[in-house]
């Protein structure tokens, strides 16, 4: 166990102005505060805050983060208090171990819900101070080496939540090599077997390749050094899980990787590092389309380099790395890396006062993520759009002015549009890739140009959250889906409202609307309107509420007719009501007076696209001609039966849920509408033909066939299809009746 002075000593050695008299009372301090405690392994639970200090001192973090590390786990473990890490110590280091010890209570892989909400705490603290972030992965990394120390059935569960959780979030912060051990420890332990096979295979290869290596860095050594370049070569083999991962990716075999030997060239300036590549170049073929420059186009972990992979000796594909030192720092280090130094040089400054200002985007990521959680997803829609994120490699694309734009591998134009404004991923139609009008689902690639073509009109179809990659867009889709349904409820709460206040002959306003909103339990006209129109609050209510001394008189058909196509109402209104005979019960229900043709205000219905939620009866439909009824569905709006439909049986006591509705066809964008039809046809080869050829002659369109055998000759067919309106439709069956192979033809009225 490392000693007091010797963690001193380590954190003086790359900053000489650090406080070490804070570092030994937070030594001594957690040291007496853990006292006897053991670890699973038998060590002293001392031990293990002490490796996590002596993990950030390898980061070269500011001896406040030193500090947190030696003490994350007081307050947690031990009887210390907030009060008295804060007395003792100062209130910036109180609260950062008060929030790692609120991050260790989390349980990240738990049921799904609360897996959610945990990473989305986590993620707030990471955002309130990076260095919460930092402590937790150092803390990690050493629960992960001694992993082999806990029970077998909680290695599973830890090596998951590293993988998902910890492992990616270190690489977006840009802490490569932590990101590297902590998924082959995970993977170890998730997959021994895959990780066994490909560690044996990497065994071999190195035996047989064991001179491979040195020849090659000392082949680019005096290459470089004959032009006068000095540079530092350095070899690297590829690690289990990253092997593992590429060859699922790329569906291929072991012996097909080209790059399981990189090499690292490191210089000094960027302007030495093109010149490396232009001697790289001109000695050995390139292999193409392998050639990458993240130092022109970084990645948003501010990672910076240069790769290709040429053609090596023995003809060996090789690839390289070009960078500064500062960029190897970056690449190594990530976020860390510009705590204490800012080229080259000792700044002294706390990590937690790095600004976005300075060039580092990590934080740009960081916050953006942290933004979407005011934007209203479910934790669980939040957490699969950031894991999402985490664990996509990156593809840099730009707009017509030359804005580059970093967004996740399979990204498509709607993610690109989102990524560079809501508003123009809200109004987009259409996209030019390249100057090429190309469909939004088009995958982009590096380098592509994207222009976004915008429509003031547009709102997204909630399709395109299937083809979104990204959070953002994801959660942007999701918003404008929902206001949209939204809108439409309100509209038709406000439109039933309306009539509801009409027919009684009550005053209607949004000022009486505000005044009942406590009552309803809403928290605006807009939220109230919306449960009208969701059927979650009944238009009677309201109107009572509004109006206390209103009286339901709502009244009922009786009786015979007076005269043909006639009927009274009840209570002495003396209004008649024109319905033809035979299509509405006499005792059916209707909720007030009508006008003279019996219609009253009726709602516009354009089919499925029109601007309120519409369903059609789920058994028969309903079609453009059919004189219409629609009934309110909580949460899924209106259903819009044909007025002869027996459904509506099963509705005649619940007046409130029946809506006056009208066709209102657009005949410049016809739509089609469903309908049901019962057919006997011949049980012989081709009746089935037939009947789709008829169908298919006019225009109809089939959408799904059930086939029944009724008898030995004949069979019972159930076709659901669709038409452009009544008159469609019985053209349609006279044209089926008229075939000798069809014994009969019925429409379904459900």
């Amino acid at each position: 166990m490392m000693r007091q002075y010797e963690l001193v000593e380590r954190v003086t050695r790359y900053n000489p102005e650090a406080d070490e008299a804070l570092l030994n009372k937070a030594y001594v301090y957690a040291m007496q505060k853990h006292g006897s405690q053991m670890r699973a392994s038998g060590d002293p639970y001392f031990s293990h805050p002490l490796e996590v200090a002596a993990i950030l001192t390898g980061l070269r973090l500011d001896d406040a983060t030193i500090a947190v590390a030696l003490l994350h786990d007081t307050i947690e473990d031990t009887d210390a208090t907030r009060a008295e890490i804060d007395s003792l110590f100062g209130e910036e280091i109180g609260k950062l171990v008060e929030g790692l010890t609120k991050i260790k209570r989390l349980d990240l892989v738990s049921q799904k819900a609360n897996q959610a909400e945990n990473f989305r705490k986590l993620l707030l603290a990471i955002a309130d101070d990076v260095r919460v972030l930092l402590v937790k992965l150092a803390d990690r990394l050493h629960n992960m080496r001694t992993l082999h120390h806990m029970p077998e059935h909680k290695r599973g569960r830890i090596a998951e939540e590293t993988m998902e959780i910890y492992a990616p979030l270190a690489g977006r912060m840009g802490m490569h090599d932590m990101r590297e051990e902590l998924e082959d420890i995970s993977f170890r332990t998730l997959n021994p077997e895959a990780y066994e096979t490909i560690t044996e295979r990497l065994e071999d290869l190195r035996e047989r390749n064991k001179d491979l290596i040195l020849e090659i860095e000392s082949t680019l050594t005096e290459r470089l050094s004959e032009r006068g370049m000095a540079a530092l070569v350095k070899g690297r083999e590829k690690r289990p899980y990253s092997i593992f991962r590429k060859m699922q990716r790329k569906a291929i075999g072991f012996e097909q990787l080209s790059d399981i030997y990189g090499f690292r060239v490191t210089v000094g300036t960027v302007e030495a590092c093109y010149r490396v590549l232009g001697v790289i170049h001109t000695t050995w073929p390139t292999v193409p389309g392998r050639f990458k420059d993240y130092i022109s186009t970084p990645k948003q972990n501010d990672y910076k380099s240069i790769h290709t992979t040429i053609v090596g000796p023995s003809r060996q594909r090789v690839e390289l790395q070009i960078r500064t030192i500062s960029m190897d720092r970056v690449a190594e280090y990530g976020i860390a890396a510009h705590a204490l130094y800012k080229d080259g040089e000792l700044g002294g400054r706390n990590i937690a006062h790095y600004s976005e200002s300075e060039d580092f985007r990590a934080f740009e990521w960081l916050r953006r993520t942290t933004e979407l959680l005011a934007q209203g997803d479910t934790p669980e829609e939040f957490l699969e759009n950031t894991k999402l994120e985490l664990f996509h490699d990156q593809v840099f694309c730009f707009t017509p002015k030359g804005r580059l734009i970093a967004l996740p591998r399979g990204a498509t134009p709607i993610d690109f549009a989102y990524a560079v404004h809501t508003g123009i991923g809200n109004t987009c139609v259409g996209c030019k890739i390249n100057g090429k009008i190309m469909p939004l689902v088009t995958e982009l690639h590096n380098g592509d140009e994207v222009e976004i073509i915008r429509s003031p009109a547009q709102t997204p179809p909630p399709a395109w959250e299937t083809i979104a990659v990204t959070g953002k867009a994801r959660a942007a889709i999701r918003r404008a889906t929902r206001e949209s349904v939204r809108k439409q409820y309100g509209a038709l709460g406000e439109h039933i409202l309306t009539r509801a206040f009409a027919r009684a002959e009550k005053a209607y306003s949004e000022d009486l609307l505000v005044a009942v909103l406590d009552e309803h339990h809403q928290a605006s006209v807009a939220d109230l309107l919306a449960a009208v129109g969701r059927g979650d609050l009944s238009a009677q209510a309201v109107l009572k509420s509004a109006h206390p001394d209103y009286q339901d008189e709502r009244v009922a058909i009786s009786g015979p007719p007076v005269e043909e196509g006639w009927f009274d109402l009840k209570q002495g209104h003396g209004l008649k009501f024109r319905i033809p005979p035979g299509e509405l019960d006499h005792e059916r229900q209707v909720s007030g007076p009508a006008d003279e043709n019996g219609a009253g205000p009726a709602l516009p219905i354009r089919g499925l696209s029109g601007d309120i939620p519409v369903t059609y009866a789920p058994d028969g439909g309903a079609v453009p001609g059919d004189r219409i009824v629609g009934i309110l569905t909580p949460s899924e709006g209106l259903t819009i039966y044909p007025i002869q439909s027996p459904s509506l049986k099963e509705f005649d006591d619940q007046t409130e849920r029946w809506v006056d509705v009208r066709w209102d066809i657009d005949v410049d964008n016809p739509e089609r509408f469903p309908a049901r039809l019962d057919i006997s046809a011949a049980n012989e080869p081709g009746s089935l033909a037939t009947i789709a050829q008829v169908i298919g002659e006019n225009s109809g369109n089939i959408d799904n066939v059930k086939m029944m055998q009724r008898a030995h000759d004949f069979h019972q067919m159930i076709i659901d299809l669709e038409v452009w309106d009544l008159k469609h439709l019985n053209r349609i069956i006279n044209q089926l009746r008229s075939k000798p192979n069809v014994s009969s033809v019925s429409r379904v009225n459900g």
